[in-house]
């Protein structure tokens, strides 16, 4: 479990830096489907969490097996967290919506 949550902080923090980091701004495409992929944090988590398995032989953070199969899922978990989270926090802590 505690290897899980090494892989979902990482991926989660990377796909917030990609849709709203400030610094990638001006090289961030807006339109197209890369400009749609990088404005999802449900897409581009997805693509996050295969990018993080396929690094998965070069970190110690976390390891988990080489089969598609898992590749399809972690990026299915770093993609709902990453969904999730965004819908959580903000820049101002967690959102709370008045009626």
């Amino acid at each position: 479990m505690l290897e899980l949550t090494y892989f979902i902080l990482p991926a989660s923090g990377i796909t917030q830096i990609l849709v709203y980091g400030k610094i990638l701004d001006k090289i961030r495409p807006t339109q197209g489907w890369l400009g749609e992929l990088l404005s999802c944090t449900m897409c581009t988590g997805f693509w996050v969490g295969l990018f993080l398995w396929s690094i998965n032989p070069y970190t110690q953070l976390f390891s988990f097996d080489e089969s598609p199969i898992t590749a399809f899922l972690l990026g299915c978990v770093s993609s709902l967290t990453s969904y999730l989270l965004d819908k959580i926090v903000d820049d101002d802590g967690i959102k709370v919506r008045t009626k």
